[in-house]
Formats: C-alpha cells, structure tokens, sequence
C-alpha cells in the first residue's frame, strides 16, 4: 500500500495517468523482456510497455483500481524453492523456468497434461490438432513419464506437492486413463482432479466410476453457459455429467472460461445452475478469457474481462446476493496457514499467488429463502484473518502453542453473528475442525455446506507481469521433469508448451498408424445431443424435460 500511495502522489502531477509500480513485461510480437509501468486512468488499471522494434502496447490490466488497491493489501511473498529442477543462470525470467531458486511459491496445484487430443473443436481455443497441418504432432506422455513427473512433484521442497490436476486435451480420450490415475496415486499425490469436457463420463457411468475408485477428488468441468449459445461445447451432454457424478459420489467444480460480449451476461445464471445442484456441484470458478494469438487492440478491447468486472456483473445478475464486498484475493487465507504453521511447527501449503491473480468468496444457501449468503454477510472475515496473524506471532514470539490455539478455537464464535448464519450451519465448530485436524477430510466437510465462487485470470503476451509470474503456484509438470509456471508455460509456448510437447510427442502419422485409427475418429459425433439419431433424439427429448425443469431451455 505505501508503493501504490507514493508513486500515486507523485504521478498527480501528470494527469489523468497516475502510476502505481513498475514491473517487467515482454513484447507481444518478439517476447523481448521489457520495462513496464502499471498505472491508474479513469478508475481503472492499466500496464505500458515499449518494444524498440515492435513499438508500444498499452493494456486493461484490472478493471477497477479501488479493488486494485483493497487486494494489494494482501500482498506477501511465499516460502520459495529449496529444491530448484533449474539453476539460475545468465537468463532473465521468464527465459529459463523451471522452477528457479527466484521463484516464490510453491506448487499449489499442478498440472499434468496426459493427452493433447481433443474431441471437440472450440473456436476460441488456442490448441487444436488437425490432421494436414505441417508439424503437427501427438503428445501422450508414458505412465513412465507420468509416474517420474508425479515423483518430481512430491520431492518439491518446502513443501510436497500434493495437489495434482489431469489435463489436456481432453484427458478421457485415453484408454489407459485408469493407469495414469492409479500410477499418480501410487506416488502419495492425494487430491487429484480432472480437467474434462464431462462427454466421456456423461455418456458412460461406469467410466465415471471407475476414475473415481481410481482416486480422482473431483471433476473440473468445463461450463460456459446455460444455453447452447453460449456453451455449444457441452450443453446437452452436463445434465447426464451430473446425474453420473450423483451416482457415484463424485463432486464437480464448474470452469467457466468468461469473454465480453459472448457469455459475460450469464455469470449470475451459471451460478444458479450451480446452486439447484449444489449436492454435487461444490464450486464455480470462473477464468477471464487469456487472448492469445496476434489480435488487434480492436479485438482485444472487444473481448477483454478482467477480474473486477467480473465480479461487479456476478453483483448485478445475482440481484446483490454476492455483493463486491464479499470478495477476498486469494492471498488472503494465508494468515490461516500462518497460524497452523505456527501450532505445529512445520511448514505448511499456503496460497501465496499475485493478489491480482485470483479471488474467491464462499456462499451458503438458507434453506428457507433459497437466498446464497456469502459468508462476508455473517462472519467479520478481516477481523478473523488479523486475529489469525496476532496469535501466530504470540507462538512465534514463545507463548504456549496449545494454549494459544486453545484460545483461538474459543474465540472463534467471536467473529460470526449467528443471527445471520444460514440455518443448520456451525461455521465456528467447520473452522476448528479445520484447525484441529489440518487435512484434507475438514477442508472437505467445509465444501458439503457451501459454494465456492472463484475467479482465477491467466496472463497473456499483452499483459504479462513477471512480478506476477515469479509468485504463480499454479504450475504444469514436464518430461523433462521441471515444474513451470502456468503463466510462462501457456504465455510463451514456443518456449515451452509447444517445445516440450512437439520434443515428447510423435507425429500424427506415426500416432495413426501405432493405433490403427484416425485422429478425427476420436472427434465427438453428439451421440447426447438433440436430432442426432432415434437414441440421441430420445435422451435429448429427456435432456429438454430437466433443461426446462431448471429454467436453462432458452434457446
């Protein structure tokens, strides 16, 4: 906050622009490293660079400035690397990731892609196979592979990583899928999610359950609105996805990937679709579009949605039952690690990202109004965290751990006003659990009562922010056994994604022939999907029924 407050004063003098920080970006045309101000102008926040060859890129970097600065008060670096899988060297960042001994935080969920095969084709997505295109190649890591990947994440130091995401592609065109998630498993990763389109496991429930009984937590499924305008991709087929997932006791995170002007009108909609089946859906969270590619300032400007106004349209379309006020970065939880690390005495997994990276609110439904409260409107969250960070000094600074944490539990009530706690809920008694047994099994029996409403905005070459890029603990897994930063890994993918894909990968002849197929035979037909042959029409017949029954039939 003192940054932002000097440099704001300072820049007065200029104008209309006031800057708030410099930082390192690279050219959109070259990736050279560049200088680059951050800087406010009519309420909003906005980040400058100049190429000597390529000129200069100005860009919406946050959508609201008075959020900016709220956020920025959460600021904090993480734990860092003690175990680096790159030495630095002469290399600037993001030239040489993997991670370095620069890096600030660690893992906190990664990624492993399984497969770059897709069965459907999306027009905004930035990857697509096709047979006939020059280089074009097959990338599907062994379970060799896998299992040296997953070793690498768990040898990562100060902290195992212990969060794994299977991705692709779409991962559940492998056969062996089953495999890959018993051979992760095998390696002491216990939270394992997978990143899926849903059609697989929708059109087959024994598929469904049996990833699950292979250890899969839950389904980051891929939902970009309630109608098949703005989710072509699998409108008809998330009711079966979700009547499957019932079945076999399986929880879903719906992923919504949010660009202006196409489905940013439907956040409000796509959290009341959550909320209807909030017995297996447990999470939204939704992901401002990256724009990748060479597009004009035009069509970025047409496309381009930042976090905050996200948020202020999530406010508006759910008739204020998530306000802006019940909103926190994603930094923010971590006076709660503070004070568990403190109790036990043992480094502990924190979330120590950008504040401008990502926010999070929780919200519960009162089972007589129906009404989401987020957990804001009953809970001083601010007070909560502060008290957090006072009694992780006082242990720090040699007062009896136990008795401390003894206090912390007694004062939790403190802090809620019961008055306005949703019925049937005990937030106090949810928070010492977590505190008390500091696994995964209390974290989980927070999630049974609520719904996490996430925002997580991925950089691209226009707004890159190295700053940003050195906290990132959203990481992917390599063959070549590193572990690299979303937002260099997907930013700059002829520098990696595609490198190391196309390095591990085979042609799609040779894939061709190895599996006696076609690539295009594995493309989705719409077996689930209305008018598509006598069995298709009659599940879609069914599909409309519970469409209508949950208002999303508006075609």
């Amino acid at each position: 906050m003192e940054l932002i407050h000097i440099t704001s004063n300072i820049a007065k003098k200029e104008g209309k622009k006031k800057t708030i920080r410099y930082t390192q970006s690279i050219c959109p045309d070259c990736n050279m490293i560049l200088d680059a101000e951050i800087f406010e102008r009519d309420g909003k926040v906005f980040m400058s660079k100049t190429c000597p060859t390529h000129g200069e890129c100005e860009e919406l970097y946050y959508g609201s400035f008075e959020m900016y600065q709220k956020f920025s008060a959460y600021w904090r670096d993480g734990k860092g690397m003690e175990s680096p899988n790159v030495m630095i060297d002469k290399c600037s960042c993001p030239m040489n990731c993997g991670l370095c001994t620069n890096h600030l935080s660690h893992s906190g969920l990664s990624n492993m892609i399984v497969t770059n095969r897709c069965d459907l084709t999306c027009w905004y997505c930035f990857f697509y196979v096709k047979k006939g295109l020059e280089g074009a190649y097959l990338y599907e890591p062994t379970l060799e592979q896998i299992r040296a990947m997953a070793k690498t994440l768990k040898a990562e130091r100060p902290i195992p990583g212990n969060s794994l995401q299977i991705t692709g592609g779409e991962p559940m065109l492998r056969d062996d899928i089953v495999d890959v998630i018993k051979t992760i498993r095998e390696e002491g990763i216990d939270h394992i999610q997978m990143n899926t389109n849903g059609i697989r496991v929708a059109m087959d429930v024994d598929l469904m359950r049996k990833i699950r009984e292979a250890g899969v937590n839950n389904l980051y499924l891929s939902f970009d609105g309630v109608t098949p305008r703005t989710n072509p991709k699998n409108h008809w087929e998330i009711p079966y996805a979700l009547e499957n997932a019932r079945k076999v006791g399986m929880t879903i995170v719906f992923v919504p990937t949010v660009i202006k002007s196409i489905n940013d009108h439907e956040l409000g909609d796509i959290i009341r679709y959550a909320q209807r089946n909030i017995d297996v859906v447990h999470g939204v969270n939704f992901q401002p579009v990256s724009l990748t590619g060479r597009m004009t300032k035009k069509e970025r400007e047409k496309y381009r949605i930042t976090i905050p106004d996200c948020i202020k349209r999530i406010e508006e379309q759910t008739n204020g039952e998530i306000p802006e006020d019940a909103w926190f970065p994603v930094p923010s939880c971590m006076p709660l690690t503070d004070v568990i690390e403190a109790f036990s005495k043992r480094p502990k997994y924190e979330l120590s990202i950008h504040f401008a990276c990502g926010a999070g609110t929780y919200v519960f439904e009162d089972v007589e109004s129906k009404k989401l409260v987020p957990l804001t409107h009953f809970v001083d969250i601010k007070g909560l965290l502060e008290y957090f960070e006072e009694k992780a000094e006082e242990i720090r600074s040699g007062k009896n751990r136990y008795t401390t944490m003894l206090d912390v539990v007694r004062s939790l009530n403190s802090f809620v006003d019961e008055k306005k706690q949703p019925k049937g809920l005990d937030l106090a008694k949810m928070f010492a659990s977590i505190l008390i047994k500091r696994n995964f099994d209390s974290v989980g029996s927070w999630h049974v009562r609520s719904l996490f409403i996430g925002m997580m905005h991925f950089q691209d070459k226009y707004n890159e922010d190295l700053e940003r890029l050195q906290r990132c603990d959203i990481h992917y897994l390599t063959p070549d056994l590193r572990i690299i930063p979303f937002c260099a890994f997907n930013v700059i993918p002829e520098w990696y994604r595609d490198r190391i894909q196309k390095k591990y990968g085979i042609s799609v002849e040779e894939w061709e022939k190895a599996n006696n197929t076609k690539l295009e035979a594995g493309l989705y037909r719409g077996t689930l999907r209305r008018g598509n042959t006598m069995e298709g029409a009659s599940c879609a017949l069914s599909e409309m029924h519970r469409q209508a029954e949950l208002g999303l039939n508006n075609i």
